[in-house]
């Protein structure tokens, strides 16, 4: 009901693309930190990206919240959620915080460009820490909004940037890439080494 509906808008060749983005977003690793630059790479004004990452995030968090026992079902998305409760007590001893902020765990979550960490991902969390069905979901539109926001803006930002003065703009885009490249890594050292002496 988005979706089809701007091919009235958009050209095909770009509605197409979007598709192929919105698919993307759906099979890791590809995340909202990849998949909104991307778009607005090629072309599309920033507010439709962040616009349709953020419907997307609460479609599949409503989707996972009325629907579980369908879910389930579906090839690889079902074996996906099977491995991901099965391994909850692993993955909590990696992100302590969760646990402790709650709600605004699951916001957080969603907010910060995480692996698995879209609606779908978030109502596995947010269902494994107690929250009700309709908080889980307010979390979602919460976390995603301002997630999404933030990293088009700052795409957005970029790509001006690379449009008025290339060589600043590169250098400012390698910047990030490589100050959120060295973020991940010392994350994910740290969780590796949580996972390990969790065991």
């Amino acid at each position: 009901c988005y979706y089809i509906p701007l091919l009235a808008v958009i050209p095909y060749e770009q509605w197409l693309i979007l598709g192929g983005l919105m698919l993307a977003y759906i099979f890791p690793p590809a995340g909202k930190e990849s998949v909104i630059p991307i778009g607005i790479a090629v072309g599309f004004p920033w507010w439709m990206m962040a616009f349709t990452i953020i419907l997307m995030d609460i479609l599949t968090g409503l989707f996972m919240a009325l629907n579980f026992d369908i879910a389930l079902k579906i090839p690889g998305l079902g074996r996906w959620i099977r491995k991901f409760i099965a391994n909850g007590e692993q993955f909590f001893a990696r992100r302590p915080w969760l646990e402790r902020f709650y709600f605004a765990g699951v916001v957080m979550f969603v907010m910060f460009p995480l692996q698995g960490s879209g609606g779908i991902g978030a109502t596995l969390v947010g269902r494994m820490i107690g929250l009700s069905p309709a908080r889980v979901l307010m979390a979602i539109a919460i976390g995603t909004t301002i997630g999404c926001t933030l990293i088009a803006l700052g795409a957005e930002f970029v790509k001006e940037l690379i449009l008025a003065n290339p060589a600043l703009g590169l250098a400012v885009a390698a910047l990030i890439i490589g100050t959120l490249a060295v973020i991940y890594l010392v994350y994910r050292r740290k969780m590796l080494a949580r996972g390990s002496l969790s065991r």
